[in-house]
């Protein structure tokens, strides 16, 4: 298959990669197609799992670790020169989403869709680790490939993604010094990668409201509290966190998702339970917006004689902050390989990764990789049924995450 948006940069070395990428074309597309018809949820990743350890034994790994946080693995490629250790990242978990379209490698697993592009990452790291064991005996130091089931969350009552990851050890034996990781981009062009230097995607919190009042009948309203009048003004008082209570150069989203009180038209409800979510690009925002919502919860629902309690969800994730110095020491390489007008500054944006738990461990950068192509019909966005990825996409991965981790390991920071 012919090659499509990859280009070579200058060097020997470069050139070679930029040939071998050319020849994996054709498998890349089938290693993602067969992600994609296979899809998994988080925390039920076994397939996943096992054609990624088979793969990279095969590989030559000097060690592949799996049963990492449940189905993850880890695993470590050695280079014949001293230095430091770098790692990639992969996220493997699907979503609960129905396929809707009509491709020859639509998913299998009724229900489940590959719609965040997981699929996309895994096959660019596979990609990668199948370059880089070609090339051990120019590797100044090592590189651990990490893949992370359970990025989107796992069920209710279960632990996994890359919070446990860390506590299980991924990072270390030998301990990781710098990683990187790519996520997909429908709204950006095949052939093109975005980058952000410090916040790139927001912090998530998820929070439950319980306002509690008296149940009474509807025609004697003074003798009962009201939680849905509570409930009403408390949803209406939360957003002047984001409009007067934040500094407004500073993004917040507080959404309410969810609101469910009461059971008959002529009964006032004794309760009612409320659903959010809280996005912040700043951890200080955000514990002082997380203060605001008890707050303003508890004060309005008061005023009617109501109370209200709020609860956190342990599952959260910080805000996803790219380190600086690796973002901009891996600029030339990229713009050496697609180009200057193919390397773009991006804004940052409100949604979120867990990503940002290995950042906060090690010095850590995201980068965007174009998948969309509007000529193709493929716009739709992330999380959505209709979702899908430019293949061509897949090369560019492989060498952009080839690039940023040879630059890394030749510098030795």
């Amino acid at each position: 298959m012919a090659m499509t948006g990859v280009c070579t940069f200058a060097g020997e070395r470069e050139d070679r990669i930029a040939r071998a990428v050319a020849a994996m074309e054709s498998s890349l597309i089938a290693t993602r197609r067969d992600f994609h018809m296979h899809p998994e949820l988080s925390n039920r990743e076994e397939r996943t799992a096992r054609v990624i350890a088979k793969r990279l034994g095969e590989l030559g790994f000097d060690t592949v670790r799996t049963g990492v946080s449940r189905h993850g693995v880890v695993a470590l490629l050695k280079g014949a020169k001293p230095g430091p250790v770098v790692a990639i990242r992969a996220d493997m978990d699907a979503l609960p989403i129905e396929e809707t379209l009509d491709v020859p490698y639509k998913s299998l697993n009724k229900g489940v869709k590959h719609a965040c592009g997981h699929d996309v990452h895994m096959t660019v790291a596979l990609g990668v680790a199948e370059l880089l064991s070609r090339m051990r005996a120019e590797l100044a130091g090592s590189v651990k490939f990490i893949f992370q089931p359970a990025e989107e969350g796992p069920p209710e009552g279960e632990d996994s993604g890359a919070e446990r990851m860390i506590r299980e050890g991924a990072l270390d034996n030998p301990r990781v010094s710098a990683m990187f990781a790519l996520h997909t981009a429908p709204d950006l062009a095949a052939g093109k990668i975005g980058y952000v230097s410090g916040a790139m995607l927001a912090s998530s919190d998820t929070f439950s409201i319980r306002v509690a009042g008296k149940r009474v009948h509807a025609a004697w309203p003074h003798q009962g509290i009201d939680p849905i009048v509570a409930a009403a003004e408390i949803v209406g008082a939360l957003q002047t966190i984001a409009s007067r209570r934040i500094d407004p150069v500073e993004p917040v989203v507080l959404t309410i998702g969810s609101i469910q009180g009461g059971n008959r038209s002529n009964i006032i409800a004794d309760e009612v339970r409320m659903e959010g979510t809280l996005r912040t690009h700043s951890e200080a925002v955000r514990e002082r917006a997380i203060a605001l919502v008890k707050e303003i919860a508890g004060g309005v629902a008061a005023s009617p004689g109501a109370s209200a309690e709020v609860r956190w969800s342990p599952r959260s994730n910080p805000v996803t902050r790219n380190n600086t110095a690796l973002v901009e020491a891996a600029l030339p390489a990229w713009r050496a390989i697609l180009g200057d007008a193919n390397v773009v500054l991006v804004p940052p944006v409100m949604g979120a990764e867990d990503f940002a738990y290995f950042q906060r461990a090690i010095p850590g950068a995201m980068f965007w990789l174009g998948v969309g192509n509007a000529a193709k019909g493929i716009t739709s966005a992330l999380h959505t049924p209709a979702y899908d990825a430019d293949e061509s996409s897949l090369a560019v991965g492989v060498q952009a995450m080839t690039a940023a981790v040879l630059h890394y390991l030749d510098r030795k920071p």
